[in-house]
């Protein structure tokens, strides 16, 4: 009976300990695989950090607004009589726009003249009596005022036949009519908008801590969309007064709308161009990755060369060894394995597409530009730079 249970206590240990001693060799093997698995070489694109001139610059949102613009209103009743603009006309300034009917006026001022020129004549009469002595000076005091009267009736009267007609008053576009011939026009009616679209004026805002960089004359440039900015103006006006609830500060500036490609009340972004500053360290923003743990780059080195162990090689091997060595020496040099670096940077200002790196690379580092999703600190990588969206010369260019 004890014989039976040893024996089968030694069958239990001996199955134990190969199911151990099989699992152990089974990850050792795994271990073994994956250690001596190769590493894929990953294709990226990159640029060499080169100092830069870099222009700061001040970003805003503005509206753009004409340097003249009215709702042209007619200021007396009326009925309309003719209309001698269309949509979109370029009318000069004092040229008619609306005539209202002003038959009864013109009949007021006819009348008018005819009893100025009718007082203007026993004025004459008057003073010539007087000069002959057989006129006294009250009469020609009492001909002058009546002329005098005569004469105020008719330019108060041609006033007022003026005011039947609307007038441009500056020259510029006009816009779609908002009335018809027939119709009857209460005084402040809206015809239609009047824009000077020759100039136009685009206020935006700045935070109070930027206002000291402003003055008055300096470059701004604007767009529809951060990437291109083809209008340029200049600041023709500062708010001297903060907004104590928003802490913004008020900016306006002048803009050449010669092709008139800007219309008022559209939206456009402001930059502000700032002075010049040389030897600023910058990448494209292609190249920074933000994290939770912060901004970083992939720095591309050359790959660290294993070392071979010290006397490690046999007497008789020697001479194997010293063979290898000049057929290499032989053999052509083959291009050294680069890896890709995980280096932390802390960045500054960013402008058109580039950002300022204030620590982390030097001139001279090559940092990866594309492809960073795919890599991990370390990995292999090779350098492809036929479709690279940030070319070497880019920054510069963008900054200039």
């Amino acid at each position: 009976m004890i014989k039976r249970f040893v024996i089968a206590l030694i069958l239990l240990v001996l199955v134990c300990g190969g199911i151990i001693g099989f699992n152990k060799f089974r990850d050792n093997a795994i271990k073994q695989f994956f250690a001596n698995m190769p590493v894929a070489t990953l294709t990226v694109s990159s640029q060499t950090v080169d100092p830069v001139t870099w222009t700061p610059s001040i970003q805003a949102l503005g509206t753009v607004s004409a340097s003249q613009g009215v709702d042209l209103t007619v200021e007396t009743a009326g009925v309309v009589k003719e209309i001698r603009f269309e949509a979109n006309d370029q009318v000069k300034a004092g040229a008619v726009l609306i005539q209202l009917d002003d038959a009864v006026q013109q009949a007021d001022l006819a009348a008018a003249k005819t009893q100025a020129a009718l007082d203007q004549t026993a004025l004459d009469r008057a003073s010539q009596l007087q000069k002959r002595g057989v006129g006294s000076d009250v009469s020609v005091d009492s001909a002058r005022g009546a002329a005098d009267a005569s004469t105020s009736q008719v330019a108060k009267l041609q006033a007022l036949l003026d005011q039947k007609q609307l007038r441009a008053p500056f020259s510029g576009t006009i816009g779609i009519r908002k009335v018809d011939i027939g119709q009857y026009l209460a005084p402040g009616t809206i015809v239609a908008t009047l824009q000077d679209l020759e100039t136009m004026y685009v206020d935006f805002s700045v935070p109070e801590q930027q206002l000291q960089l402003l003055k008055i004359g300096g470059p701004v440039r604007f767009g529809q969309t951060g990437d291109g900015m083809p209008f340029k103006g200049s600041i023709i006006g500062i708010e001297p007064k903060v907004d104590p609830v928003s802490r913004l500060v008020k900016v306006r500036a002048e803009v050449n709308n010669a092709d008139g490609k800007l219309s008022p009340g559209q939206f456009v972004q402001a930059q502000v161009l700032l002075p010049e500053e040389t030897n600023v360290v910058a990448l494209s923003q292609t190249s920074v990755v933000t994290s939770l743990y912060g901004d970083y780059v992939f720095v591309i080195q050359p790959a660290d060369k294993p070392e071979a162990p010290a006397n490690s090689e046999k007497p008789a091997d020697q001479g194997k060894a010293q063979v290898e060595a000049v057929s290499a020496k032989a053999e052509p040099e083959k291009e050294q394995p680069l890896v890709a670096r995980q280096v932390f940077v802390k960045t500054g200002r960013r402008s058109n597409g580039i950002v300022e790196i204030l620590s982390g690379v030097t001139p001279g580092d090559r940092v990866v530009t594309a492809g960073q999703n795919r890599l991990t600190n370390g990995s292999p990588v090779s350098i492809d730079n036929t479709i690279n969206p940030a070319d070497p010369a880019q920054p510069e260019a963008a900054a200039k």
